[in-house]
C-alpha cells in the first residue's frame, strides 16, 4: 500500500514538473512535425497496462501516416521487423520521417507519455509497455517461462523509463528485456525507481 501511494505521488509530482519544464517542447515540436510531414501531431497506440488492461500510449508522431499499412507491400521487411524483436534500426526503417529520426534519437518522441502518467495508465518508472501482439509472439517463441515473466511485469504500471532502458536499451535481447522487467516488478522497491531515474538522462544521451 505504501509503495503504491508513494509511487503515485512521485509520478504526479514528476509529470507536472516535466510538463512545466519542457513548455518549449510542447510548442516547438508540434510545429516542426506539421512542417515536416502531413498527419497528426500525436501517435496513439494500444498497449498492455497494469493487470493486462489495454490503454493508448501517447507519443509525438515519428512515422508516416501509412506506417501500419506499409507492411502489406513489404512482407520481407516485416518478417525482419518481427525477427528482430519487433524493431528496426532507424537507418533501415523507411517508415520513420526525417524529423522522427531526431525525435527518436533524443527520446523526445516519448515526452507526451507524461500525460499517460497523469491519467494513471503509466508510471514514470516501470516495465516497457508492450503490445498484445508482441506478448503473444514472445510466448510463442519462448514458451511458458516468458508468459510468467510477462504476467509478473503486468502486475505494475508500465513506465516511461525502466530497468532495461538504463541497462543497454535496444542492445538487450527481447527475452532478457522481459526477464529484467519481471524482476523489477517483483521487487516493488522505491530505491530501484530512484536509481533508474538518476540513470535515465545518461541512457538518453547514449542514443545520440
Amino acid at each position: 500500500m505504501f509503495y503504491d501511494l508513494a509511487k503515485r505521488l512521485l509520478d504526479l509530482l514528476a509529470a507536472l514538473t516535466l510538463i512545466v519544464l519542457f513548455v518549449p517542447v510542447w510548442i516547438i515540436v508540434p510545429l516542426l512535425i506539421k512542417f515536416d510531414s502531413a498527419g497528426p501531431i500525436f501517435f496513439l497506440q494500444k498497449r498492455l497496462g497494469k493487470n493486462g488492461r489495454v490503454f493508448k500510449i501517447i507519443k509525438f508522431r515519428t512515422m508516416r501516416t501509412d506506417a501500419e499499412e506499409y507492411w502489406k507491400n513489404h512482407p520481407k521487411l516485416y518478417q525482419k521487423f518481427k525477427k528482430q524483436s519487433w524493431k528496426l534500426t532507424l537507418d533501415e526503417d523507411p517508415r520513420v520521417t526525417k524529423l522522427g529520426r531526431v525525435l527518436r534519437q533524443t527520446s523526445i518522441d516519448e515526452f507526451p507519455q507524461v500525460f499517460n502518467v497523469l491519467l494513471g495508465s503509466m508510471s514514470l518508472i516501470g516495465p516497457r509497455p508492450i503490445r498484445d501482439i508482441e506478448a503473444k509472439d514472445a510466448i510463442r517463441r519462448y514458451g511458458k517461462k516468458i508468459k510468467e515473466q510477462i504476467d509478473t511485469s503486468l502486475t505494475v504500471k508500465p513506465g516511461i523509463s525502466g530497468p532495461w532502458q538504463v541497462s543497454g536499451r535496444n542492445d538487450i535481447p527481447w527475452d532478457k528485456r522481459l526477464k529484467i522487467d519481471a524482476q523489477y516488478a517483483s521487487r516493488r522497491n522505491l530505491l530501484d525507481d530512484l536509481r533508474i531515474i538518476l540513470k535515465t538522462p545518461l541512457a538518453m544521451i547514449s542514443k545520440w
